[in-house]
């Protein structure tokens, strides 16, 4: 169910201005309106455009879910500024790599998620982090849109970190501990955001509003408040903040508590991988396990659960890799742009493809102990080389 935000005009406006002292935009600038006008980026969109004098493409439903078809319309078109959320741009990224048009645009924004630092590396290979530019901006609907903006560079991408920079200047950002207290340099807490971007709160829903917007202890001006975000960060030494997740991102899997980023992270740092997602799913006997949706860079070749269990087990617990691995041609989206997560397909109970060929036990022995493993793993066929954790077992499976 939705939450009606009262977001004011007053909230708008001083957004564009404060975003202009950083990445200056106005009459000479198109726009793509690509978001649907029910998620708050298109408000970015439709106003950065309009109140600026700008021009404003509005993409077509169907275009805005052809990968091709967006690209070509941003190339005849002429955009300048391209606002995209990390899942779409993968797909944007693909397609630029295959067609590489010189496109006009003057920069790309990225909202709405954490950023996909693999796409947009590839993406600076061919274009470089200048021409265009590319501003990772994190935001609320409740703050108004946009929060902080960081520009990209090479540094950052080589340190696989999503930083989020620093604050838009008419705002105030806190990381505070579960107490109320600032965290200090490198400590995760919850990011609290103050000053003029707040909105009045959430429509008709005065008790909601009181839980999410708190009163300021930290700003002696009366009145003052701050927006719980519900996300994770910590500040750097320099000064910026890097975005964790979200604080309700935790998944419990065999009494472990597992930040489902971190082994985002390190799936799509693997080569030959160009998205990855990680889920926890619920199977029938009501055990929790967790499974990795992967999309395989184009030409390459699909690794094997073998290898992909292989190159986790250097960077992670046995208890965060996950058991099963499916791999998809393209990650769904919703209308919005962003990952549909309810739109994943479940996992099936195929033998995964390992390292070594299946070959039929034999009768006796290993045909009844490979009809236990079926029964406790779920997979279909167990061939007498499989091993037992390769499919999925875990040590209280055994």
């Amino acid at each position: 169910r939705p939450k009606g935000t009262t977001v004011t005009h007053a909230n708008v406006t001083r957004l564009f201005n404060a975003v202009q002292q950083r990445l200056p935009f106005g009459p000479d600038d198109t726009w793509t309106l690509f978001h649907s006008y029910a998620f708050d980026f298109s408000v970015w969109e439709m106003w950065g455009a309009l109140t600026t004098g700008g021009r404003l493409v509005v993409v077509p439903y169907l275009t805005s879910r052809d990968a091709d078809a967006f690209y070509t319309l941003v190339h005849d078109r002429s955009v300048t500024m391209l606002s995209q959320t990390p899942s779409a741009f993968r797909q944007f990224e693909a397609t630029d790599h295959t067609h590489n048009h010189d496109l006009a645009l003057r920069a790309i924004v990225f909202g709405g998620e954490a950023l996909d630092t693999p796409s947009v590396r590839r993406w600076t290979i061919h274009h470089g982090t200048t021409t265009p530019r590319l501003i990772n901006m994190y935001g609320i609907t409740e703050t108004t849109v946009h929060v902080t903006t960081n520009e990209i560079n090479e540094h950052q991408l080589n340190n696989n970190t999503t930083t989020i920079g620093t604050a838009l200047p008419d705002l105030r950002l806190h990381v505070l501990d579960p107490y109320g207290n600032p965290t200090p340099i490198g400590v995760v807490g919850e990011l609290h955001v103050g000053g003029a971007g707040l909105a009045r709160g959430y429509t008709g829903q005065p008790a909601l509003t009181a839980q999410r917007f708190v009163p300021d202890h930290l700003t002696p001006a009366p009145g003052s408040r701050l927006y719980r975000s519900g996300d994770l960060a910590r500040w750097t030494p320099s000064g910026e903040l890097e975005y964790l997740g979200r604080a309700d991102a935790q998944v419990k899997i065999r009494g472990y508590r597992i930040e489902l980023g971190e082994i985002e992270a390190k799936l799509a740092q693997l080569a030959g991988l160009r998205e990855a997602v990680a889920l926890p799913y619920q199977e029938a006997n009501g055990r929790t396990d967790l499974v990795a949706y992967l999309v395989p860079e184009p030409g390459a070749d699909r690794p094997t659960t073998t290898e992909l269990r292989e190159a986790l087990a250097d960077h992670l617990p046995d208890y965060m890799i996950p058991r099963n691995f499916v791999l998809l041609d393209a990650l769904p989206l919703t209308p919005q742009g962003k990952l549909d997560r309810r739109s994943l397909p479940a996992p099936t109970t195929e033998r995964p493809t390992l390292e070594k060929e299946f070959t039929p036990p034999l009768p006796g022995t290993e045909e009844a102990l490979a009809t236990i493993w079926t029964d406790i793993l779920g997979v279909d066929r167990i061939g007498r080389h499989d091993n037992f954790f390769d499919l999925g077992g875990d040590s209280i499976r055994s």
